[in-house]
């Protein structure tokens, strides 16, 4: 989608279908995500707008009538559709759609456009057809109605979200917000969805494959946290981090500083250098040319063979193939 030249000639259209009962959340989550995703010159790259069958008003969980400007003929020249969650209705109780509405999700797909859902939306894409033989995700606490109604659909509810060619399901609540910086990573790479994580006050990155928060404590508030040793190793990637250095900038104990490290992260010390390496290692490869050596020894992975497998072990691809996706001038840098 990226290399897409009418996404360069025009923002990419995006349309959001709001059903009876959607999540206030989830409805307002691609509007805010994509809404800051800009250029330089502070030009959009989405348009993203709300639409219900018939241009019906519907009603969300959060106490309000959405009151739409577009019916479902948004659908027909939309890049990418999206299903927000929903609460109630026949597709969440029975895994039955409104024909009219089923037909345009199809027609979108078999036309071409990306189909997403936050949350249980992903129980109107699998009413649709859209899922089946995909591999999917939703929220875990509908798990098991949507296999009950959905067998043909290989769910997986321990991740954030899946990526299933032009078909994207994400998990609840916030997993969507994870989906849409996915999206824009995809589509215009990680420095443009960096920006929009830090217009938004969210992460910029929870690898799709990181379990769902499933009925995890949340630690209690302290005066003390590890966030000032985060920053401090965050500025030094390119050298050895070792785990009592990090202890040591927290002034706590090392085993002290590692359990209130995964209690504030969901990571151990190591599996959060190594994250933070990585993706520090995408950046450089998408916005400089430097070599895949030199991007390897400046993310602190130290050998081209060692970035190589985190690569590959995280998002499938080599240091070279992922720099000739998002990198503008990839073939006139020497790897």
């Amino acid at each position: 989608m990226r290399n897409n030249r009418a996404m360069a000639l025009r923002p990419h259209r995006i349309a959001v279908l709001a059903l009876d009962e959607v999540v206030g959340l989830d409805l307002g989550t691609p509007s805010q995500v994509f809404g800051t995703a800009r250029d330089g010159d502070g030009a959009s790259y989405y348009d993203v707008r709300v639409c219900t069958p018939g241009r019906r008003p519907v009603r969300s969980t959060a106490g309000y009538q959405v009151v739409p400007e577009h019916g479902l003929e948004l659908l027909d020249t939309a890049d990418t559709v999206i299903v927000p969650g929903i609460h109630g209705g026949d597709a969440l109780t029975t895994g039955r759609l409104e024909p009219e509405v089923a037909e345009a999700l199809r027609a979108a797909y078999q036309r071409g456009a990306r189909v997403m859902s936050i949350c249980t939306g992903a129980f109107v894409l699998a009413a649709a057809g859209l899922l089946d033989g995909r591999r999917a995700t939703t929220h875990w606490a509908h798990a098991e109605d949507f296999r009950r109604l959905h067998g043909r659909v290989d769910l997986d509810p321990d991740v954030l979200f899946i990526t299933d060619d032009r078909v994207l399901t994400s998990a609840g609540v916030a997993a969507g917000i994870d989906l849409c910086l996915h999206v824009i990573r995809l589509d215009h790479g990680s420095e443009v969805a960096n920006r929009a994580a830090r217009r938004c006050v969210v992460p910029p990155w929870r690898d799709g494959g990181q379990a769902q928060y499933i009925e995890r404590p949340v630690p209690k508030a302290t005066d003390t946290s590890t966030a000032g040793a985060r920053e401090w190793a965050r500025q030094r990637l390119h050298e050895p981090v070792a785990l009592r250095d990090l202890a040591e900038q927290a002034r706590m104990s090392v085993r002290t500083f590692t359990r209130r490290f995964r209690s504030e992260t969901g990571l151990s010390p190591a599996q959060w250098l190594l994250q933070q390496r990585t993706d520090h290692a995408r950046l450089l490869l998408e916005t400089t040319d430097l070599t895949v050596d030199q991007v390897a020894h400046r993310s602190g992975f130290g050998t081209t063979a060692a970035l190589r497998q985190q690569l590959h072990q995280r998002i499938g691809v080599s240091p070279s193939t992922y720099r000739r996706a998002f990198h503008p001038r990839a073939d006139l840098i020497d790897t």
